[in-house]
């Protein structure tokens, strides 16, 4: 297959699965219950007139198949309604968006480098004492859940000890500008980002040992050993740039689920992400605010699956022949 019809054909794929989420988001919340009703019952006693006007703001007065291409038209737009409290929700999650990519962004960038790094070390000296220990490390660790570190973390840094604080952001004083606020929020920071860092690394390292594992006993590396290939350059330059294929697409599509968040530890820590975001707007039923949050992660994951795609068929074209 050409490169260009490749492109065109992943390209077209993306596109059509969006079409499909874009559809699907708009008949899913529309099939859990009446908005206005909702709306009504999150704002109090409204009169009748109050209910009729803001169906007609919302475009519920009109037939399904008009609402829902009053629903494109706005999503397209970036218009994605309001929440129960009459904030747009467009504004909601715009805010929320820059905490989550510091915390869940930061922490899956280390993961990535950390897992990666101990996934060669462990694949390159395979059946050692240190590839043995490592591999029952790395275990303990992906099948550990996130909330039940992320509590003993706060039982012991911030309980027992008191050395990083427990909840949020920031402080809640207003006087921190500069150097004093990075600082205040970098403490913040430290107890959930090594939280998801620890949870993270796990899956990169037992990737990238597996793949090392398999890629050393290709014939090319092999023949390397055998032309006399030292044997720090056969891991570098033929090894490891094989093996970190497979690695590349895992890491590619994590970055896709950033902007998800990670509802459990941003709950504990009540950081201000999209995650807990999330959590509230379902604690709430706000189903305008979940609309909005489903659609953007869904095209966050859809455009990391693209990205994947295009850039792994362009380091290994086999993918393409195939």
């Amino acid at each position: 297959m050409s490169t260009r019809r490749y492109l065109i054909v992943k390209v077209l794929q993306a596109v059509l699965t969006l079409a499909f989420v874009l559809a699907f988001n708009f008949f899913l919340f529309r099939g859990l219950g009446d908005p206005i009703q909702l709306l009504a019952k999150q704002r109090g006693q409204m009169t009748p007139q109050a209910l009729a006007d803001l169906k007609t703001q919302l475009g519920l007065d009109l037939p399904a198949i008009q609402q829902f291409v009053h629903y494109i038209r706005e999503t397209l737009t970036g218009r994605l309604g309001y929440t129960f409290d009459n904030q747009p929700v467009s504004t909601v999650i715009a805010a929320a968006i820059w905490p989550t990519v510091l915390l869940i962004g930061s922490s899956t960038i280390a993961s990535i480098l950390l897992g990666v790094w101990i996934g060669i070390a462990q694949g390159w000296r395979w059946g050692s004492k240190f590839d043995q220990s490592m591999q029952g490390v790395t275990l303990v660790l992906y099948a550990m859940p996130e909330f039940w570190f992320g509590l003993l973390m706060i039982m012991l840094f911030s309980v027992t000890w008191s050395i990083f604080p427990s909840a949020g952001m920031q402080s809640s004083a207003t006087d921190l500008h500069g150097t004093k606020l990075i600082t205040d929020v970098a403490n913040h920071l430290a107890l959930p980002f090594f939280v998801l860092t620890v949870s993270y690394l796990a899956e990169y390292s037992l990737i990238m040992r597996s793949s090392l594992t398999d890629v050393l006993g290709e014939d090319f590396v092999q023949t390397a050993r055998a032309k006399g290939v030292r044997e720090k350059l056969v891991r570098r330059r033929h090894a490891v740039p094989n093996a970190l294929l497979p690695t590349m697409t895992v890491t590619i599509l994590s970055l896709g689920y950033v902007l998800s968040g990670a509802i459990v530890i941003e709950t504990i820590f009540s950081w201000p992400g999209l995650g807990r975001l999330t959590y509230l707007a379902i604690g709430n039923q706000d189903f305008a605010l979940l609309e909005g949050l489903f659609l953007l992660f869904s095209a966050a994951v859809i455009v990391s699956n693209l990205v994947a795609d295009l850039l792994y068929s362009y380091l290994d074209p086999r993918v393409r022949a195939g």
